[in-house]
């Protein structure tokens, strides 16, 4: 899950008008984020964002592929869909693309924390 230096600064560029975006990578691809809430990711060169029901159809009305981290597993998707390329090319329409993802990760309950054993003594 590759991602160039030069897609990476387009779509940060494409997103500027979105408030307070970062990227991290991690896994081999990007994480984005505005402020804290995690609403997208890149990988191999390819924009998803996040998604449930009040924003998938916008995806699926495009053929939009959703994001599946495992190739072995192609059964398995996540909660992001790909951005279709006429919209990752309208800055104005990816930034309301983006700040209905932001939405999302808003209304997503946190993650489960992890538990920890008690250490043996």
């Amino acid at each position: 899950m590759t991602v160039s230096a030069d897609y990476l600064q387009y779509v940060l560029d494409q997103l500027a008008a979105l408030s307070n975006v970062s990227s991290r990578r991690m896994f081999g691809g990007v994480g984005l984020y505005s402020d804290a809430l995690f609403f997208g990711l890149i990988a191999e060169d390819t924009l998803y964002l996040r998604v449930d029901d009040s924003n998938r159809d916008d995806y699926t009305a495009r053929a939009a592929a959703p994001f599946r981290p495992y190739a072995d597993r192609p059964d398995v998707s996540m909660s992001y869909y790909e951005a279709p390329a006429e919209v990752l090319e309208d800055t104005r329409q990816l930034t309301e693309w983006a700040r209905r993802s932001v939405a999302v990760a808003q209304r997503a309950p946190p993650p489960k924390s992890v538990r920890r054993r008690p250490l043996l003594r």
